[in-house]
């Protein structure tokens, strides 16, 4: 069927225990792009908010010691030199 009705809230709990996982993101990754839409939106105590769970989840343990961790925080850096930009704009061309 329609694999794009992923996004539901899972209230009909229907995948649960499913061998495949339904939702093909990590959590971290969603928030990541919640962060980038507040941006876009010009929603910065939101998107800075996102980004302190974000950096919570990256560096309170490591869930399994992969090579996603550089990338992560590489991700995780991007983001906070996004939003320092975004809010001073003045600086941004010096």
């Amino acid at each position: 069927m329609a694999d794009d009705d992923s996004d539901q809230d899972g209230a009909g709990g229907t995948g649960r225990g499913a061998a495949a996982p339904r939702h093909s993101r990590r959590l971290s990754d969603k928030i990541l792009i919640a962060f980038h839409h507040a941006c876009d939106q010009g929603d910065y105590e939101v998107a800075e908010q996102l980004l302190r769970i974000l950096e919570m989840m990256l560096t309170r343990r490591p869930v399994s010691p992969d090579t996603n961790r550089r990338r992560n925080m590489e991700s995780l850096v991007a983001a906070h030199e996004r939003l320092w930009h975004l809010r001073h704009p003045d600086t941004a061309s010096g």
